[in-house]
């Protein structure tokens, strides 16, 4: 497969699931911010400030806008075009993308992402969106739902499909990673308690953020604490959106790329991915609370980071300086 192509399907992948995973924190907020008693000006920095520092677009954000509420903050990441991480933008990378390599995706793919494209694009969007923004959002995952289900349905399963498999799984990790740093950056009102209903309350909103939420009451049917979800995300090997799954189903297609065995390693990516494996595997959650849940994600996002960056190499050696230097720059 030429790199190019490679290239083009991974930020396919990843485009996708970062607009996903945006309407998805974007939707579970506004319903929190519903039951809050938060009021002016400051109450819409503590509802909405910290979804943009986890999303590291809070610099960009107060060039652009002077006021943060709910309604500056959706526009920014859903609609603004000089936002790049913004939905649209997203998908119109996915879409772009996609336009590339039309000849190694299904037309039902295709089908797929230009039809979000111009939906997203299309007035009726809009009217969606002022007519009730949480619909809108779900609206948005539903379509990225369908695209993973119509890639997997009919697209076969090779050497295209594995670099599809790390682009998404990636995005995956380290979204679950800043969603779960988000509370971090949540400070409780004043006279609030940790394990108080707004601490448990912020507890749920994170989990609902991954869609863990359901999940996660199937296992622990007690009271929600910090502990417990944050081992939930981390660290569980089975449910679908944990760092650890998504870390292990990226270690999987790296070598299904390479057709090495797992238990050795062709290239830094392989080498990279294995040992983010192992530790996530044996990792305890009270060692990790223990030496600093922030500090153990921001380490987590930068071997994400570290992985990305040796995939590229190994495999889209053929981007410029400049080109790889803007592709990064968006990750």
């Amino acid at each position: 497969m030429l790199s190019r192509v490679a290239d083009s399907l991974y930020w396919l992948a990843r485009y996708i699931e970062r607009a996903e995973n945006n309407s998805r924190i974007l939707d579970v907020n506004l319903q929190v911010t519903l039951d809050d008693d938060h009021a002016g000006e400051e109450g819409d920095k503590a509802d909405w400030q910290p979804i943009l520092a986890t999303l590291e677009d809070l610099k960009l954000f107060q060039k652009l806008y002077a006021v943060t509420n709910a309604e500056t903050v959706c526009e920014f990441l859903t609609f603004a075009k000089e936002n790049p991480n913004s939905i649209r933008s997203c998908v119109a990378g996915a879409r772009e993308n996609a336009r590339t390599v039309r000849e190694y995706i299904s037309s039902e793919m295709w089908e797929r992402i230009n039809g979000l494209y111009l939906w997203l694009s299309s007035a009726d969007a809009r009217q969606t969106f002022a007519a009730s923004a949480i619909d809108f959002y779900r609206h948005l995952v539903d379509y990225a739902h369908q695209f993973h289900g119509t890639t997997d349905a009919t697209l076969t399963h090779g050497e295209g499909w594995s670099f599809l498999q790390v682009g998404k799984y990636l995005e995956r990790a380290d979204s679950a990673s800043r969603i779960l740093d988000l509370k971090y950056h949540i400070l409780l009102p004043h006279g609030e308690r940790v394990g108080g209903n707004v601490d448990t309350v912020q507890w749920q909103a994170v989990l609902k953020s991954c869609s863990a939420f359901e999940a996660y009451r199937k296992i622990q049917t007690g009271q929600v604490t910090p502990g417990s979800v944050a081992e939930f995300i981390l660290l569980h090997e089975c449910f679908p959106r944990s760092v650890r799954f998504c870390v292990e189903q990226l270690d999987c297609a790296l070598h299904a790329i390479s057709g090495s065995s797992r238990a050795h390693f062709a290239n830094e990516a392989e080498r990279l991915s294995g040992r983010l494996c192992s530790d996530l595997n044996y990792a305890r959650i009270e060692d990790i609370i223990g030496g600093g849940l922030h500090q153990y994600l921001d380490g987590i996002q930068l071997r994400l980071i570290e992985i990305a960056a040796a995939m590229r190499v190994e495999f889209c050696e053929w981007l410029d300086p400049e080109e790889a230097g803007q592709a990064q720059g968006a990750a």
